[in-house]
C-alpha cells in the first residue's frame, strides 16, 4: 500500500511512518519542514505543504492509496500570537478540510490519530476550546466516510516514544532530571495520573485500522494507567535511583492536565477493539527505558 503520513516528521507521525515502512508498505511523509538532518526519516520521499493552509497539490495526493493524520498540535504549542479560536480553524475547520482534499484526489483509506479526552473526559468539551476543537476534527472527519473513503480516528492518550536522531526535549530534559542535571529542581513528582500509551503501539494500532478497522469509527486506544509518580519514577529506576515523592504542586517539567491538577483520568480501553487493531499492551515502562539509555548515552 502507498502511504502518506502527515506529520511524519515528528515523533509520533515518524515512528508510524517508519514502522510501515518496516512492513513492507510504500511510505512518504509529509509537513511544513523537512526532517531533521539525522534521522532515518530523511531516507523517506517528503512532501511539503501545510494542511490548516490546505495548500497540498491534488495531483501529490492522488498517488496514494492510504493517509494517516498524525498532524494534530499539542495544546501546549499554541502558535505566538494566536489565542483559542486558532484550534477551531486548525483542527474542527482544518483537518476535515483536508481529509476531504483527500477523499477527492481519491484517497481511499485515511486514519485520523486524534486525542483522548473527548470521550474520557467529555465534560471538557464545553469548556475547553481545545478539547472541543479535538472533537470537532474527530466527528468531522467520520462524516466523510463512505463506501469509496474509510476513515477511521484513534483517539490517543498521553504517548512516550523515540525516533534515533530526533532531540525530543521533554524527554531528554526529563532524563537529564532523574540522572540529576537539574540541580536548581528538587526530585519530586505531582499528584494524579493518567493512561499512557507508545508510539510502539500506536504504530501498530494503526496498521491494524488500515486492514480492518470499522469505517466510521472511533476507536479510544490506550495502554496502562500510571501515575504521575510511577511515570517520574520509571525514569528514575531506570539509572537505578528511587522514585521521586509526590508533592502537591506543579511540576517545572511537566504542564498540568487539562481534566486538573491533582487529579487523574484513567481507562480501560475496550479489550475486543485492542484485539481487533492488534497493538501491544504494557509497553510504556519498557519504551521509558529506552527513551532514558538513548539520552543518557548522548549526556
Amino acid at each position: 500500500m502507498k502511504i502518506l503520513v502527515l506529520g511524519g516528521t515528528g515523533m509520533i507521525g515518524g515512528h508510524i511512518a517508519l514502522y510501515l515502512k518496516q512492513k513492507g508498505h510504500s511510505v512518504a511523509i509529509a509537513g511544513r519542514k523537512p526532517p531533521a538532518p539525522g534521522t532515518p526519516l530523511r531516507s523517506l520521499p517528503f512532501l511539503k505543504g501545510d494542511y490548516i493552509a490546505n495548500n497540498f497539490d491534488r495531483h501529490d495526493l492522488a498517488q496514494f492509496d492510504a493517509l494517516v493524520f498524525a498532524a494534530g498540535h499539542d495544546v501546549r504549542h499554541l502558535p505566538e500570537g494566536e489565542d483559542d479560536r486558532y484550534w477551531h480553524r486548525a483542527n474542527t475547520i482544518g483537518v476535515p478540510r483536508f481529509f476531504e482534499t483527500a477523499r477527492a484526489a481519491g484517497i481511499r483509506h485515511a486514519i485520523h490519530i486524534g486525542s483522548f479526552y473527548p470521550q474520557v473526559v467529555p465534560e471538557l468539551v464545553s469548556t475547553n476550546a481545545y478539547v472541543a476543537s479535538r472533537k470537532g476534527a474527530d466527528d468531522g472527519i467520520r462524516a466523510l466516510a463512505g463506501p469509496n473513503f474509510r476513515a477511521i480516528s484513534l483517539n490517543a492518550p498521553y504517548v512516550v516514544g523515540l525516533v534515533p536522531g530526533l532531540d525530543l526535549r521533554g524527554f531528554r530534559r526529563l532524563t537529564e532530571y532523574a540522572e540529576g542535571r537539574i540541580e536548581q529542581i528538587p526530585a519530586f513528582a505531582p499528584p494524579g495520573g493518567v493512561n499512557y500509551i507508545s508510539t510502539q503501539s500506536i504504530s501498530e494500532a494503526v496498521e491494524g485500522a488500515l486492514e480492518r478497522g470499522e469505517n466510521g469509527k472511533a476507536y479510544l486506544i490506550g495502554d496502562e494507567n500510571v501515575s504521575f509518580q510511577d511515570y517520574f519514577g520509571a525514569y528514575f529506576e531506570a539509572l537505578g535511583h528511587e522514585r521521586p515523592p509526590v508533592l502537591d504542586q506543579p511540576h517545572p517539567l511537566f504542564s498540568a492536565p487539562l481534566f486538573g491538577f491533582g487529579k487523574s483520568a484513567y481507562y480501560e480501553p475496550d479489550p475486543a477493539e485492542t484485539k481487533l487493531l492488534g497493538y501491544r499492551r504494557h509497553d510504556v515502562i519498557p519504551t521509558i527505558r529506552k527513551i532514558v539509555e538513548y539520552y543518557r548515552s548522548r549526556g
